[in-house]
């Protein structure tokens, strides 16, 4: 079974439902979905801080997507992704790219963002290992995970977390399992897609690149057979 963690916001519900929707419809082996949503942490305090990199956290799981192995209990394999995302591949085939050498792998992008501003005119900030962990597959037994406390993650400045200065046990993924299709354009080879810029569930980026396949998902979603 594949335990798998997605950030949620509720400002864009849809999101997530769409992306767990298209979970559900690839995967050929059952799923443990979670997701990572503020209502459902009491004690945690995601809020302390008030940027990441300089820049105002600009969704509700921009540090509570570190707990991951904390929730596993320090066991097994765990996949964290943001909402704003949809597959279309069976995504047990990521967890099969796991490495035990490495703590956590990620997509290891190197850009520059093309849109400074994004969903709900929030600043989109330029920095070092940017969308790293918005695809994140932990290897959560892994020493180096053990740091991962509710506790450290509080406190923890966005630096250290997003630039997963925390281990230097980081293995890379194939760039088609985050793919931006916003900032690369578009990829009929991507496996997980991912609408940075904005979710096409925001009217100002419902014709994105590659937004017909998130509004599919969306329609099958809300899909319920009738009666003639």
């Amino acid at each position: 079974m594949s335990r798998i963690f997605i950030g949620f916001d509720p400002r864009e519900a849809a999101a997530y439902h769409t992306c767990v929707n298209s979970l559900i419809r690839y995967s050929t082996k059952p799923l443990t979905i979670t997701p990572l949503a503020l209502n459902n942490m009491t004690g945690y305090q995601e809020g302390k801080r008030e940027t990441i990199e300089g820049y105002p956290p600009t969704n509700q799981f921009i540090f509570s997507r570190f707990l991951a192995p904390y929730l596993m209990d320090y066991r097994g394999w765990a996949l964290f992704i943001d909402g704003d995302m949809i597959v279309t591949e069976d995504i047990n085939n990521l967890f099969d790219l796991g490495d035990e050498t490495k703590a956590v792998q990620v997509v290891q992008h190197d850009y520059k963002t093309k849109f400074p501003v994004k969903y709900l005119n929030q600043v989109n900030g330029d920095y070092p290992k940017k969308n790293w962990t918005s695809v994140m597959l932990f290897n959560c037994a892994h020493p180096d995970n053990k740091k991962l406390t509710p506790e450290y993650i509080e406190t923890a400045s966005g630096k250290e977390l997003h630039r997963l200065e925390w281990t230097e046990n980081v293995g890379g993924l194939p760039i088609e399992w985050n793919w931006l299709p916003d900032e690369y354009g578009e990829n009929k080879s991507a496996k997980l897609i991912h609408y940075t810029i904005g979710t096409p569930c925001f009217h100002d980026y419902a014709l994105t690149p590659m937004a017909n396949l998130w509004h599919r998902e969306r329609m099958l979603m809300n899909y319920s057979l009738q009666l003639p």
